[in-house]
């Protein structure tokens, strides 16, 4: 019988949730920081990539090794050590007087923001032990990243008001601090006893792998068909595969492969990195649609997409509740097709839905992609033994960065595409906004049905993962891949009721 989470319990999961609103408070306000930062420090156009790109590249990179490491040396020692050097880092960036301080300040925050995410997630693994405890954990986890986002428009809006542009990177520091404070009170440490040593050429190996292939994808999506971005893009693969090799090879490797035989496994991590490859890949052009196109302001484009943050909110909440009735897998494919359905709300938007038709469109997107990431994410998590579930988390996280970045670049391309089809040369929707007249309505017309074609690509692939979810999630009494005494089981769990 497992044993129903204390009351301690339940507290530590709102220290924990602490970080997650940090990662997502923080990305969003710097977007806002950006043009008195630009203003102050005048970076080159380069140096304002990296400063708002470094630390994405570096959390994607870092998460594998940071999560074996926090398996090795406990989770909640990692957690700990990550809070206390993200408020360090946080406070040189406030204060960095030059933009390579600034970038080094991020590439620091980067390596410390590396290990909160997957810390976490073995930590709830750890503390709720009963599925469905474990589920709604999980939808907390989540909804503390909506929180976040919702909080950052107006805390940012406040602090950039009142506040010099470094101010927005002190909101960490309380939050940070608060956390080493209150963790070792609250949260159990947990770690893998059997392990021995640390594959560092491996973290290496991996590290560079993902970073270089997420900094070529990013070049690709922002230069198009160019030499640099292929090679970087090869080399990744090509570290890919010799890591991949080594882990195969070493007595202990940083990666266990055997989670992968399970199709379970291989479905979940596949539709949790597709959702963030249409999530990524369709933000832009939604808020391009809604700025140039449709003609709103920042602050009310930031407004109409409040809903469905909210929408997030409220479904990584009901998600894991769903699943006291029905088997997770459903649910998971369930969650698809809304996503999927909420792409294609949106492909209307230029063929007369408009605004209605784009806000409508993302609520119910963001109703479907909540139960499709915490549900998906806690059967890879359940998938190993517990004393590997900062490995499996990180592993998660990893391909959703992965599908992201790899959504901005293909989606972004077919946006383009489609728009250079009637408007040739290379002149931006910006730049027919500027001109006016004919010419913007002409460029208006041909990104409407870009967007709508997107909308339409990114639908059938949500609905694509939605079948293949419904074929291969099925419910089962049986552990996905975790030989342990505890089943692992809150989404393969057997109908109740």
């Amino acid at each position: 019988m497992r044993a129903t989470a204390t009351a301690r319990d339940w507290l530590g999961l709102a220290v924990l949730a602490l970080p997650c609103l940090l990662v997502s408070l923080d990305a969003e306000v710097l977007n806002m920081a950006a043009p008195q930062l630009s203003a102050d420090l005048r970076p080159t156009a380069v140096q304002l990539l990296w400063i708002m790109d470094s630390y994405v590249f570096v959390v994607a990179g870092a998460l594998i090794a940071m999560g074996v490491l926090g398996d090795r040396i406990g989770r909640r020692r990692l957690l700990l050590a990550g809070a206390a050097a993200f408020a360090l880092s946080s406070l040189l960036a406030a204060f960095a007087p030059t933009p390579g301080l600034l970038i080094a300040a991020r590439v620091l925050m980067g390596l410390a923001g590396a290990s909160l995410m997957p810390s976490t997630l073995a930590l709830i693994r750890a503390m709720f032990t009963d599925a469905r405890q474990r589920g709604i954990a999980l939808g907390v986890w989540a909804a503390s990243f909506s929180l976040g986002g919702l909080a950052a428009p107006l805390v940012g809006g406040v602090m950039l008001e009142h506040f010099w542009w470094g101010s927005v990177f002190l909101l960490a520091v309380p939050a940070t601090l608060l956390l080493v404070v209150i963790g070792p009170v609250l949260l159990p440490e947990a770690r893998d006893t059997s392990a021995r040593g640390f594959d560092l050429g491996g973290a290496v190996l991996s590290m560079s792998a993902v970073l270089i292939f997420v900094y070529g994808v990013k070049r690709l999506a922002a230069e198009g068909v160019h030499v640099v971005p292929f090679v970087a893009i090869l080399t990744a693969v090509l570290l890919g595969a010799l890591f991949l090799h080594r882990q195969r090879t070493i007595a202990q490797p940083l990666l266990d492969l055997s989670m992968f035989r399970d199709a379970r496994v291989r479905v979940a991590l596949s539709a949790n990195a597709l959702s963030f490859f249409v999530l990524y890949g369709t933000q832009l052009a939604i808020v391009q649609y809604l700025q140039i196109v449709l003609g709103l302001s920042p602050m009310r484009a930031g407004l109409w997409s409040l809903p469905s943050v909210v929408a997030f909110l409220i479904a990584s909440l009901a998600g894991p509740m769903l699943v006291r009735w029905f088997p997770a897998g459903r649910v998971v494919a369930l969650g698809a097709v809304i996503l999927a359905t909420g792409h294609a709300i949106m492909a209307l938007t230029p063929y007369g839905g408009g605004l209605p038709a784009l806000v409508t469109g993302m609520v119910v997107a963001g109703l479907g992609l909540a139960p499709v990431y915490t549900l998906t994410t806690d059967l890879v998590v359940s998938s190993v033994r517990s004393e590997r579930a900062g490995m499996a988390a990180a592993v998660t996280e990893t391909g959703a960065e992965l599908g992201g970045a790899v959504g901005i670049a293909v989606l972004g391309s077919v946006v383009v595409a489609a728009y250079r089809m009637v408007v040739p040369g290379d002149g931006t929707l910006m730049d027919a906004m500027a001109e006016g007249g004919d010419v913007f309505r002409r460029a208006s017309t041909a990104y409407g049905n870009a967007f709508g074609l997107v909308s339409v690509v990114a639908a059938v692939l949500v609905a694509v993962a939605a079948v293949l979810a419904w074929r291969v999630l099925r419910p089962t009494r049986e552990p996905v891949a975790d030989p342990s005494p505890e089943p692992s089981d809150m989404v393969t769990a057997a109908r109740v009721g």
